[in-house]
């Protein structure tokens, strides 16, 4: 019996509206951006009151930060259901596909890059900084594994290969691609993970 299973039903509905509050907020957030996002939308979005929402995220920066939250976990359990097998490469290729198509679908990127706000905000956040540095360091040793086996380049620092990869997360050309080259989402991310990992050169 799984622990939601054991939950009372009061507890189980609780946090049915947590992962609805939170699916309403990432939709939001990718939509209209934090600063113009309110309590108000999220609570209108999820059909339930303000004092309501309230009683989940005592602020529009809790929310933010839970969801932040909830997509790195989200990644790590991405990695953990990947074949153990894969190499340094094919691993990284399998999660920026991954993260194009959670932002395709109006998740969001990795990196918090849109306001300095968000950036401030996450960074007091205990429990989101804890979760980065845990995948930040997963990721820059696959990045070193990669190194080693010659499968990336040796002379570029790691942290090069690695915030270069979290920045395709937030490329703007992922919609650009969509809106205006009218490309399916399955060829921008190919197209994408060909640029990130193979270049623009011939």
């Amino acid at each position: 019996m799984s622990i939601f299973n054991k939950l009372s039903f009061k507890d189980q509905a609780f946090r049915l509206r947590e992962t609805a509050i939170l699916d309403a907020t990432t939709q939001l957030f990718a939509n209209k951006g934090f600063d113009l996002m309110t309590m108000d939308d999220v609570a209108l979005a999820v059909g339930i009151s303000k004092p309501s929402l309230y009683k989940h995220f005592k602020s529009k920066d809790d929310l933010a930060a839970a969801a932040m939250l909830r997509l790195l976990h989200e990644a790590e359990g991405f990695l953990d259901g990947l074949d153990q097998g894969l190499g340094p490469t094919a691993t990284l290729s399998a999660l920026l596909e991954w993260a194009m198509r959670v932002r395709l679908a109006g998740g969001l990127p990795f990196l918090p890059s849109t306001s300095p706000h968000i950036r401030s905000m996450l960074t007091r956040n205990i429990r989101y900084v804890a979760a980065a540095i845990k995948l930040n360091s997963r990721l820059k040793k696959i990045v070193q594994q990669g190194q080693k086996a010659g499968e990336l380049r040796k002379e570029l620092p790691a942290d090069v290969i690695l915030y270069s990869f979290y920045a395709r997360t937030c490329d703007p050309a992922v919609e650009y691609l969509r809106l205006y080259a009218k490309m399916s989402d399955d060829d921008i991310v190919k197209h994408m993970l060909s640029v990130c990992f193979s270049g623009l050169t011939s």
